[in-house]
């Protein structure tokens, strides 16, 4: 009897439970998946509530999750799709930025806001490989899996972000020290 006890709290990975799998996983990466979905809604609300649902269906889909050391992109993965998801369909309002009275929350002090808004500037095809690589801490063969792209493509896309940038004033200590990755 004890036996089936312990049988039905390890999965076929060798993992304990689903359910402590999933809360050491939403412990570990909460925060950095918040902090990513920041970037990418620039607003708090839509933040956590992109967070919620990768994390639900991270839920839906941890027994596709073979190995708990590649939980970071796969979870990333997830949350760039999920954010995918919220514009199907919808038209882009379009919006002069000059208009927009609010401002951005980061609740992370040593954050350099001319930085981020030189890297906020910058065309998304580019700013999403360097705040994967500054921000959340990703090599340019991890940010090739998470993006789908070819890894010559990330590094030329991190090279010329970070060339627009350096036209810009920015510094490579700059990129350092103004986010902590």
């Amino acid at each position: 009897m004890i036996t089936n006890i312990i049988k039905s709290t390890v999965d076929k990975f060798g993992h304990r439970s689903k359910k402590k799998r999933y809360e050491k996983l939403v412990a570990q990466y909460s925060q950095d998946l918040y902090r990513y979905a920041y970037w990418l809604c620039r607003h708090p609300h839509d933040a956590e509530d992109l967070v919620q649902e990768t994390f639900l269906r991270a839920w839906r889909f941890l027994d596709n999750l073979k190995e708990d050391t590649v939980a970071k992109p796969w979870l990333i993965t997830i949350l760039r799709r999920e954010n995918a998801r919220r514009f199907r369909g919808q038209t882009v309002e379009h919006v002069n930025i000059d208009d927009c009275d609010y401002l951005y929350h980061d609740d992370r002090p040593d954050l350099n806001a001319t930085l981020r808004s030189k890297i906020i500037a910058l065309p998304e095809i580019y700013r999403e490989p360097l705040l994967l690589q500054i921000v959340m801490g990703f090599t340019a063969d991890e940010i090739s899996k998470i993006t789908a792209l070819n890894l010559n493509t990330v590094l030329t896309r991190l090279s010329r972000g970070k060339k627009q940038l350096f036209e810009n004033g920015t510094e490579m200590s700059d990129l350092r020290t103004g986010y902590g990755a």
